[in-house]
């Protein structure tokens, strides 16, 4: 791939300001190492908070700590119900969210001195260095703000537990943080990617995940007389095999949805008949309006296969996140900004994934995209991914994500 550094030169500072300074950007990196030392779970960031609220308000500015106890909110400007006002009249305020919790992975890395301190707790997939940029965006903005040359106000969200499902977002929703907000902007680490890339997708750029519980149950009895009781072992094989089919004869396959097994249990001994058997697994799709759908479907899927052995059913159907479905706008904005910070050729069509992200929930109110902020450093070929205990960053991909949501603001 093209080096980034080899395209047309970017816009200048004069036509765009918001550039990371180098001094700002040392205090980044030293906070995205700090943050990444002392890793806390999903409604645990008291830390995380803390540390965020005393710089932003070392900034001048006056964030507000979530109901929930962890997260803020940081407005940059004056924000009211109906959003921001410029000379053409009004214009939709925009917000940069960004997530703060780490998962209950130890960390597996070695030579590194910002290993975490915190045993089986690891920042494993991004969230500080998507944290770090969102308050590097806001100390950038803040000062251009100061400076009059901010052109719409800005709002910051710092989001709890978006690893807890159903995620942080509906927390930060409810305290408050899409009022008045009129689009909503993101990134997530991608280690496929070099820093210095973003990747952009318009429509549906990860896939919705829910989790599904099943329990059949019977009268139980001897393996020599199945004919006199429910035969619970094959009812349970049943409906694992025949739900999954059932479903993609009842959905457009063009959704996506698809129902996987990760357990199953049941019984104890080789000649009885158990009483009771379990079954669970997950349900991801593609596609927003199939994802409403599915629990219905499910319900009525397992009710059906259960019934021909006369086995009863209790479905418990745990709703998690709808997928992200980047608004083609604000995917377009985003694209206008990589390209004014580091060139066209620093932007990559990105795939949808089959991961699930709780941003979907600003998305369900507001228009808003996500992008993949390349972290792997450029020229290595090794394979890395989320959710590892060895996972690190390039902190280059710190100045790209920075500077991608300043030029974002400026051009909104």
């Amino acid at each position: 791939m093209t080096s980034p550094e080899s395209d047309a030169p970017p816009a200048d500072e004069a036509a765009l300001p918001g550039a990371l300074p180098e001094s700002l950007r040392a205090e980044l990196i030293a906070f995205r190492r700090d943050m990444h030392m002392h890793p806390e779970l999903g409604n645990q960031e008291f830390r995380a908070t803390a540390a965020i609220k005393r710089r932003l308000e070392q900034a001048g500015l006056e964030p507000r700590v979530l109901r929930s106890g962890t997260g803020l909110i940081c407005d940059i400007g004056e924000i009211g119900e109906a959003g921001g006002v410029s000379a053409q009249g009004v214009r939709p305020v925009l917000a940069i969210r960004g997530d703060i919790d780490a998962l209950p992975i130890p960390d597996t890395k070695v030579g590194v001195e910002y290993r975490s301190t915190v045993p089986d707790r690891a920042h494993a997939c991004g969230h500080d260095v998507h944290t770090t940029a969102v308050l590097g965006a806001g100390l950038v903005l803040a000062d251009l703000h100061r400076r009059g040359l901010l052109p719409n106000p800005v709002r910051l969200i710092f989001q709890p537990a978006e690893e807890v499902m159903p995620g942080g977002a509906l927390a930060a929703i409810d305290s408050g943080a899409l009022v008045g907000v009129g689009r909503i902007i993101a990134v997530h680490c991608d280690p496929k990617v070099d820093a210095g890339i973003v990747g952009l997708r318009a429509g549906a750029i990860t896939s919705a995940c829910d989790r599904l519980e099943i329990a059949l149950d019977g009268p139980g009895g001897h393996t020599a007389r199945p004919h006199l009781t429910t035969d619970l072992i094959t009812a349970i094989a049943k409906v694992a095999g025949d739900v999954p089919a059932l479903l993609a004869r009842r959905v457009d396959a063009r959704s996506g949805l698809v129902l996987t097994w990760g357990r199953i249990e049941s019984g104890h001994a080789a000649n009885v008949i158990p009483q009771h058997a379990e079954l669970s697994g997950t349900v991801r799709c593609l596609e927003l309006s199939a994802w409403h759908d599915a629990p219905d479907l499910i319900h009525a899927a397992v009710d059906e296969v259960a019934a021909l052995h006369h086995a009863k059913t209790e479905v418990t159907y745990v709703r998690g996140v709808p997928p992200v479905v980047n608004d083609a706008v604000v995917t377009e904005l985003l694209r206008d900004a990589q390209v004014a910070r580091r060139g066209l050729y620093a932007i990559e069509d990105t795939e949808q994934s089959l991961g699930g992200e709780d941003f979907s929930w600003y998305l369900e109110q507001v228009p808003g995209a996500m992008a993949r902020l390349g972290v792997r450093p450029p020229g290595d070929g090794a394979r890395y991914d989320l959710h590892r205990g060895d996972f690190d960053v390039d902190e280059q991909a710190i100045k790209v994500a920075v500077e991608l949501f300043t030029a974002a603001a400026m051009l909104a």
